[in-house]
Order: C-alpha cells, then structure tokens, then sequence
C-alpha cells in the first residue's frame, strides 16, 4: 500500500513538519529482495512506464563512502531511493575500494532497492588507474581506437585486461543474485570521454558491443542488465549511437544541457526506445510534478551526487521523493 504523502510549505519548515506529520520508514519496512533474474528487473520497469518513476541517487568518489548520498536522501525525506548507483572508479584510492561499493550494492539490493553501477574507465592505452583529467577524461587516437575494436590486437587484448579487473566484483553480484543495470560509456555522444563522439557502427557502438560480448558472453556475467546513455547535447543524431536492440536492455539520457529533458529530448529517446524501458541516467534537478506528468515513460530517474543538495532545495527533493507517481526503497515491488 502506497504510503500518505504530506507537504511541508516551505524549504524552512519542511523538516519540523515532516518529523511531526509522517512516520518515517525503518529499515525494517523494506522489502528485501532475494536473488532474482535480470529480466524479471527489466519486466518490471517496462511495467511501470507510464505509471511509476524509480526514484535514484548515485555515489560518486570516494569509493570508501559508497552510500553518503543516498544517506543524505534519507535525511532530508525520511526514505532511501528505490534505486542506489554507485561507480567501479579509475583513481588508485578507489580502485583499491572497489570492494566497499560491491558490498554497498549488495547490501541495497537486500534492503530493497535496485542495483546500478557506472564505471569511468581509464583508457586502454594507459594503466589501470589514472586520473581524471588526461585520463577518463582524454582523448585517443582513431588508430588507437580501431585497434581497440580489432580482435587480437594489442589494445584490444589490453581492453579485455582491463574488463577483467572489475569481472570479479561483477561475479560477485552474479553469485549474491543481485541484477545490475550496467552503464558502462556513459555520455557517448559527448567529447569529454576517450570512448565518445564517434557516431556510426565502427564507433562508440561498436566498442559497447564488444564489450558485452566479453562481459555476458566470454565471463558468463548474465546479471548486467545493459544501459545504453546519451547526454541531453542539441546536437542530437543520437541513434547515431546506438548498439543496437540485442544489445541494449535500456536506454537512457543524461541530463546536464537544461534542467529537465525537452519535449523533443523525450520523444528522441522514445524513438529509440521502442518497447524498451527508458530512463534518466544523471540529473542535477529533481524531476517536478509537470515533468513526471508530460514525460511518463521514464522507468527511473538518478541525481547526480553533490547535486543533490547542491542544486535542490530540501523542499524540491521531498516533494520529489513525495509524490504519488515516485517509487521509493520499499515500494519497488519486484515479481
């Protein structure tokens, strides 16, 4: 049963309201989730759109603190999100924690909340941890990155390397049962990363196809569900990215250019959809009763970490998290 919902009337006294008006959820009104398919997580967001929204927090660095944003939903609502996000890193601090995001991931999966993983990866040509600037964010070669994509050479040998670093944190996943939406190259069609803006087959596509293939084919990770992710830029033409249906379980839009995604956004990425779930894979503004009415087909929402309180009034991200169309931690009913 869906919970009653207040409004405080003012970011100022929304708390003093919140606290003497609502009984916050515990811990122990979660529902836990037992090992489960992925397809059963992808039949369920495919059921929600166009009703119900899976609200969502994402945990950026330090990876010894994989859940001090989702903390900070909890302070400010009362609830958990119904879905936590969390990242394989690429600075050698969090590399070496990768452990406590995968013991952050399971323990949210069995508090009840969904499970999705980001990873800026450092490139190939370079060693396994890097920096952000001149690593995740870099650029490479076109012969580089067609070697890359050339089976058997070196830099594609060096990328399979790579993936089978995080292979052990995702088969741990697999063995606890726990279904991961998977956003790896995220932003493809932006320049910032050595992996985007190179649109056709032989492009960024291309390397999310190989990447699949290694992960669920040659590992055997079948619990990544595969969220393919484009940024909100007008250049637009983002099929132009796109893997493909068999290799994208759901499509997703990040959303940095404008608060809240367009019309047009909205219909592009519902072009590309097709009957696939679709989601909004990074956000700096809390979605409003307007968007979630105009735009219902989004399956689940993720704000971006520091933007939470950054860039959202206490009042903005309770009446979010609020609002009868936004399923919480406890309310993600799974078949």
């Amino acid at each position: 049963m869906r919970k009653t919902r207040r409004f405080a009337t003012s970011a100022l006294t929304a708390a003093a309201v919140f606290t003497a008006a609502f009984v916050w959820p515990t811990a122990d009104s979660a529902q836990a989730f037992p090992a489960t398919p992925k397809q059963n997580v992808v039949n369920y967001l495919r059921s929600i759109s166009g009703t119900s929204i899976v609200s969502g927090q994402h945990n950026k660095e330090p990876a010894s603190a994989p859940g001090q944003y989702t903390q900070q939903v909890k302070d400010v609502t009362g609830q958990y999100p119904g879905l936590w996000g969390g990242d394989l890193m690429f600075n050698a601090a969090d590399v070496a924690n990768r452990q406590r995001v995968v013991d952050q991931a399971k323990t949210e999966w069995a508090n009840g909340s969904l499970v999705s993983l980001t990873w800026h990866v450092c490139p190939p040509t370079g060693g396994s941890t890097c920096a952000f600037e001149g690593g995740v964010k870099s650029n490479i070669s076109n012969a580089q990155f067609s070697q890359i994509l050339t089976d058997g050479s070196a830099l594609n040998n060096a990328w399979k390397r790579r993936l089978d670093e995080v292979v052990p944190y995702l088969q741990q996943l697999k063995n606890a049962g726990v279904p991961v939406l998977f956003r790896p190259f995220h932003e493809m069609n932006e320049s910032w990363n050595w992996w985007g803006n190179r649109p056709g087959t032989n492009g960024s596509a291309r390397l999310f196809q190989i990447t699949r293939d290694y992960l669920t084919g040659t590992k055997g990770l079948d619990n990544l569900i595969w969220v393919w992710n484009v940024q909100d830029n007008p250049a637009g033409g983002w099929s132009n990215y796109y893997p493909g249906n068999q290799y994208a379980d759901v499509v997703s839009l990040d959303v940095w250019y404008k608060s809240h995604p367009s019309s047009a956004d909205y219909q592009q990425m519902r072009n590309i959809a097709g009957t696939k779930p679709m989601a909004i894979g990074e956000i700096g503004k809390m979605p409003t009763a307007a968007m979630l009415q105009s735009q219902p087909q989004w399956a689940w929402f993720m704000m971006w970490s520091e933007h939470l309180r950054g860039n959202n009034t206490n009042a903005e991200i309770q009446a979010a998290y609020f609002h009868p169309r936004v399923l919480n931690q406890g309310e993600v009913n799974l078949p």
